[in-house]
């Protein structure tokens, strides 16, 4: 690929979001360029679920067909790389990847999602997503019922398990150090038979990412066949807030109804804008922000 080729928009990540993006945008006939480093935040993930016609596929699957569908517009282009920096305005924007080559586009879609961050424990990122879950309706059909707990403490635990007692009535709170959840929100899952341990975790014990047990600190331990967890998280790229995007309290790129951050002309979709991390979402908003910059574009041609 030529060296500063031109394309009406360049989109970073070429995850379902992103090529979501690239199929609109294929289909409204605009040349486009898909950067993907091929690092999804769910690659360790085995099955994805809760996405109509592809329920138990695995990431792998339903990314490798999204992208041959995508390719079919002669129109979308493809760079297998790493983006590191951004530059330009609005028409006149510049990627620069990490082999050197840099490519310019009239607009940027950023579908660059999260990277999460692990606690320190032994054990818990090869769990992380085959075992240790954040999302009960991506994981919890395939859990229910089993010997689950909830590594959290205060407001989170609670709501969660309130939630999560929709799966499985064998469920434990553990809070790894003294719980911070109120007299009240004690009492309310104690009359549902939810349990609460303040033990602090020294590891999780597993079987190829397939938890088994946790190992306190004092040497106890307890089975439990999966977790439901909240991680830390961060950008997944450092580009879109060195380029002037802004983040919300929570560290998602701020985006209006439209998909565009508060930088004319780059916009941003996926799990770096929304909390709601499942497949569907990504691909809706993916097809949206595709759609509204093909209007923009569209649009600033006519007059």
């Amino acid at each position: 690929m030529k060296k500063e080729q031109h394309f009406d928009v360049i989109i970073i990540g070429g995850s379902y979001s992103g090529l979501a993006a690239g199929m609109a945008l294929g289909r409204a006939l605009k040349q486009v360029l898909i950067i993907d480093s091929h690092a999804p935040c769910n690659r360790q993930t085995p099955y994805s679920h809760n996405f109509i016609t592809n329920d138990g596929k695995t990431p792998a699957e339903i990314a490798s067909v999204a992208k041959q569908q995508v390719a079919a517009y002669p129109t979308v282009k493809f760079f297998n790389g790493l983006a590191i920096q951004g530059s330009g305005t609005n028409n006149a924007f510049k990627i620069e990847v990490a082999s050197g080559e840099t490519f310019s586009g009239d607009k940027l879609i950023f579908a660059t999602g999260i990277k999460d961050i692990m606690p320190n424990m032994d054990g818990f990122s090869e769990c992380w997503g085959i075992s240790v879950l954040h999302c009960p309706y991506c994981h919890g059909y395939e859990v229910k019922n089993e010997t689950t707990g909830i590594l959290g403490n205060g407001d989170f635990a609670f709501e969660f398990g309130k939630l999560i007692s929709n799966w499985t009535p064998q469920l434990t709170i553990y809070t790894n150090g003294r719980s911070t959840l109120t007299a009240e929100q004690t009492a309310q899952l104690d009359a549902h038979h939810i349990k609460i341990v303040e033990t602090e975790i020294a590891r999780l014990e597993h079987q190829q990412g397939q938890l088994q047990n946790i190992i306190f600190k004092n040497g106890s331990k307890a089975a439990v066949t999966a977790m439901y967890t909240k991680t830390a998280f961060e950008q997944h790229s450092a580009i879109p807030e060195a380029m002037g995007c802004e983040l919300n309290e929570e560290g998602y790129l701020k985006t209006d109804a439209y998909l565009q951050t508060n930088v004319n002309g780059i916009y941003a979709c996926g799990d770096n804008v929304s909390r709601l991390r499942t497949v569907t979402n990504a691909v809706a908003m993916g097809t949206a922000a595709g759609m509204m910059v093909n209007k923009e574009l569209v649009f600033e041609r006519f007059e």
